[in-house]
């Protein structure tokens, strides 16, 4: 099993779950963040740290964003490693409480 980005974090992409990710898994897009599956070791640590409630154990991953189990494989694999954290977009406090935001992805 590992852990997923889901669609809260499009837009906004705090940071405060890198901080504590022990095996850097997190890669970084333009407005997005993604884990891992294949570096990511189940501790789930950065569960509690994101401030939107993006991160969800594959298995809990709520069914209208199960997409974002294969989009945070698929784009792992391209993006770059990010492993400190900084600061959200400018515009995350606007966008954290939007839904049905994966038209606003930026791959």
């Amino acid at each position: 099993m590992t852990y997923v980005v889901t669609e809260s974090c499009i837009r906004c992409k705090y940071t405060d779950c890198v901080d504590v990710c022990p095996v850097d898994c997190f890669r970084e897009g333009p407005n997005f963040l993604v884990i891992d599956p294949d570096e990511c070791i189940d501790c789930a640590v950065c569960v509690p740290e994101c401030p939107v409630n993006a991160i969800y154990a594959e298995d809990d991953v709520p069914g209208d964003q199960q997409e974002f189990i294969k989009l945070n494989a698929e784009l792992a694999s391209s993006w770059t490693s990010i492993t400190k954290s900084k600061g959200a977009l400018p515009e995350a406090d606007e966008w954290k409480d939007i839904k049905n935001k994966l038209d606003q992805l930026v791959k």
